[in-house]
């Protein structure tokens, strides 16, 4: 069995075994009557307590949802789409990086049509922020800032978190904003990557790390900043000038054995209920009519993915383990690529 075999294997038993963990091995965790359909809800680490504890709970109230068992497994979004590839049972996805679900339309596990709504494909969007400690004492504000000489800035793995993707393109692509040229841009996420003490695998561990007192700064989603302060951590956050908007896509598998579930599952996260609860834990909606401006304040310079070259392009020349930039910039300061 070649390595790459063995990662992927082990990435499908690890997220069985948080499935079993998340479910009490029988599903209780979930709730809902007994003798209904299951499903079972393969996501990304940082909506764990939204889904959980809110989301989940309030489609099993519906006509829709009524019976309906939900089994849940989280962690970093490339990790959950290559356990999905490599055989972890699942009904609907719902990722951080829309090419974490697209990966899987080659093997035959998502039909090709799944963003052919009038959302996208999207779920949920956010921004990323700086999540400073309590009072922001190192008066960090701008990009520039996370620069500084002897600043400890926390933020994952881009290998394994779609999370950090997010960070990393936020960081580049502010750059441009300001009128920097790509090389300059680059020159930035060295100088920015250079205080980056720790590489967590998923946002939720860099939270974790952060929270446990390593670190200065986190770049994290909004809505992590947002759940975390209304948990008691002690943490302030700043929306930078330039930042990326987060957009996080949904999908039902192809081989879901209860489809029609689980595209009800999926109609109820974009319904006005299921956004609403979406924007109490600090996600941004994609229903217009339950935005919120006032509390989604939109930043100064707030740019999309497609402005700085999209994922296709993005991901072969900042992510490619081999090649990208990225991967070249851990190589000089000794952080192993795998």
């Amino acid at each position: 069995m070649t390595r790459a075999r063995r990662a992927l294997l082990g990435a499908a038993l690890g997220a069985v075994a948080v499935i079993v963990a998340a479910c009490g091995g029988q599903g209780q965790e979930s709730g809902g009557g007994q003798g209904g359909a299951r499903l079972t809800l393969v996501a990304y680490s940082t909506p764990q307590e939204a889904y959980k504890e809110k989301l989940i709970p309030a489609f099993q109230k519906t006509p829709e949802g009524r019976g309906v068992q939900v089994d849940q497994s989280y962690g970093a979004s490339g990790e959950q789409s290559r356990a999905v590839e490599s055989g972890l049972p699942s009904d609907v996805l719902a990722l951080s990086l829309e090419p974490d679900i697209t990966r899987l339309e080659e093997p035959g596990l998502i039909e090709p049509g799944w963003k052919e709504d009038e959302h996208d494909g999207f779920v949920t969007r956010s921004v990323v922020v700086f999540a400073t400690r309590p009072g922001n004492p190192r008066n960090i504000k701008t990009w520039e800032d996370l620069t500084k000489p002897g600043l400890e800035v926390i933020t994952p793995n881009p290998f394994t978190s779609g999370g950090a993707k997010w960070n990393v393109m936020a960081a580049y692509g502010s750059q441009l904003e300001q009128g920097k040229s790509e090389q300059e841009a680059t020159q930035f996420l060295e100088r920015l990557l250079a205080n980056v003490p720790v590489q967590d695998k998923s946002a939720r561990e860099s939270l974790q790390t952060f929270t446990g007192g390593k670190g200065d700064v986190l770049l994290a989603y909004e809505n992590e900043a947002i759940t975390a302060k209304s948990k008691g951590e002690e943490l302030d956050y700043v929306i930078p000038d330039e930042t990326i908007q987060i957009e996080n896509p949904v999908a039902v598998t192809k081989e879901s054995a209860n489809k029609e579930k689980a595209g009800q599952f999926v109609d109820f996260l974009r319904s006005e209920s299921g956004q609403r609860i979406f924007a109490e834990a600090g996600y941004r909606p994609v229903v217009d009519s339950v935005e919120d401006p006032e509390r989604f304040p939109e930043p100064e310079s707030l740019f999309k993915i497609g402005d700085v070259g999209g994922w296709s392009e993005v991901n072969d020349k900042f992510f490619d383990p081999e090649k990208g930039v990225f991967a070249e910039i851990n190589r000089k300061k000794g952080v192993p690529v795998d």
